[in-house]
């Protein structure tokens, strides 16, 4: 029934989740295993967010794969199954998702091909929601998790360049490089990513690096890097560094040989590329190094360190901005990411969430599940324990906990909310116990499951 007028529809104490991606189907299935009301809205025609190639603004693209390894990166209680390879691709990682939803009957409760307007603070402190098309719903809580890959972000460079310059966003198949001299500016995964594609597929590739990085290797010891990494000794970051920087050099040997530049940083002071092919193609001289661009000058880029090439095409691979344009009123920032408690609880503002809205050296999907069961437990204390959810408020007002690990992360506009994932693991199972939510373990959510394997090869659609 309305509170306000007869065009906006109260929906008592349920919750908003905006996307259904990953995040948001984490968020949905805590908030299910709690018994509470939710509505989820996505504004695609299905589920999968970013990794639905087909999804308008995706910046998913065909040769993309998980950057974490299969067995350390599923949901819990829904593994991915062991037909996938080590490292699966983009299609199977949509596939996954879409299992998933199917397996724990989250589609029923999503409303597709309906976008998020913008959220509004209420003087009562609830928040209303407007669609696209104008219907306007009010809820106690919003949980924005539509992730922050979908703002390009495009540097400004000097100068007048006669080929074609865009973002990697635009970027979809390798053969958009045939017949052409190309340039990737920009050495993140997913920039090292289509450097590989055009190594392979463009007259001439070139890739520009700012900064030198320090490259992991996906396999040690013919295991996944990361498992590698959480199953071995968890040793202290002063004994940890040097023994993988001997297993790198031995590995990779002395990488400047190949044109890239030194580190300036420490090994994990900064998010590691993982990415073997990119050495690979150096290597064999299918792709060259080259300095940050100055400016442009006709069919030219001229580098700082005053060397030139001709190209056809530039491609930014420069990252996104971090934005919440429906929301982004309600989000302090500061070097362009959200200041949030532990990365998910609004400060300044009553029951305003975010999933995804973090940086560390883990693989996402097992955090989502920790950020919505901690969102979806003080959801129920608010409700059933409000003398918990008021302690719990107090934390988020002034707990500042040192979540580093002990790593001092580069100052980069990245790393302004780059967390150290065992850390954060840490902190938030003390506080599960702090505040008597339970412990998220194994088996936690069977009870939701309605398959009791995997069900991949089912792809009925969602009604619409």
């Amino acid at each position: 029934m309305s509170t306000a007028t007869p065009n906006i529809q109260d929906c008592g104490d349920a919750v908003c989740i905006i996307g259904g991606g990953p995040g948001g189907l984490c968020m949905a299935r805590a908030l299910k295993r709690q018994g509470l009301a939710y509505e989820q809205f996505e504004r695609h025609r299905d589920v999968g967010g970013v990794w639905d190639i087909d999804n308008p603004g995706t910046p998913m693209y065909e040769s993309a794969h998980f950057i974490s390894s299969r067995d350390l990166s599923g949901f819990l209680d829904y593994p991915m199954p062991k037909h996938f390879p080590d490292y699966p691709s983009n299609r199977q990682i949509l596939e996954y998702a879409r299992a998933f939803a199917r397996a724990f009957d989250l589609y029923d409760n999503i409303r597709f091909n309906t976008a998020v307007e913008k959220v509004e603070k209420q003087d009562d402190g609830r928040w209303q929601v407007t669609l696209a098309g104008g219907e306007q719903r009010r809820y106690r809580a919003v949980v924005c998790a539509t992730g922050c890959n979908w703002d390009p972000n495009m540097p400004e460079v000097k100068g007048q360049f006669n080929g074609e310059i865009r973002h990697s966003v635009t970027f979809k198949k390798a053969d958009e490089f045939r017949g052409k001299r190309v340039m990737i500016i920009g050495a993140g995964n997913s920039g090292a990513d289509i450097a590989c594609d055009a190594a392979t597929h463009a007259d001439k590739a070139f890739i520009s690096m700012r900064r030198g990085y320090h490259f992991i290797p996906k396999h040690l010891f013919g295991l996944p890097a990361d498992e590698v990494s959480e199953k071995g000794p968890q040793l202290p970051m002063w004994l940890t560094r040097p023994i993988f920087q001997v297993i790198l050099r031995l590995i990779n040997g002395d990488t400047s040989r190949f044109g890239l530049p030194r580190p300036d940083h420490k090994l994990f002071e900064s998010h590691p590329l993982m990415n073997t092919q990119l050495l690979h193609y150096l290597q064999h001289g299918d792709i060259q190094v080259k300095a940050d661009v100055s400016h442009y000058e006709g069919d030219y880029a001229v580098f700082k360190d005053g060397s030139r090439e001709a190209l056809d095409l530039v491609l930014y691979a420069t990252g996104y901005k971090w934005s919440c344009k429906y929301a982004a009123d309600y989000f302090e920032w500061k070097g362009g990411r959200p200041q949030l408690y532990l990365s998910i609880f609004s400060r300044q503002h009553h029951n305003l969430f975010g999933i995804g809205y973090l940086e560390t050296n883990s693989s996402a999907y097992k955090l989502f599940d920790n950020e919505a069961h901690a969102i979806a437990c003080y959801l129920r204390d608010q409700l059933q324990r409000p003398e918990q959810a008021r302690q719990f408020d107090q934390l988020i007002a002034h707990d500042h906990p040192d979540l580093s690990g002990g790593i001092q992360f580069v100052k980069s506009q990245r790393h302004e909310v780059y967390l150290e994932v065992h850390a954060l693991k840490r902190h938030l199972r003390k506080l599960r116990q702090q505040m008597g939510w339970g412990e998220l373990e194994e088996g936690y959510y069977a009870g939701l499951r309605r398959t009791t394997a995997p069900n991949l090869e089912a792809h009925a659609e969602p009604a619409l």
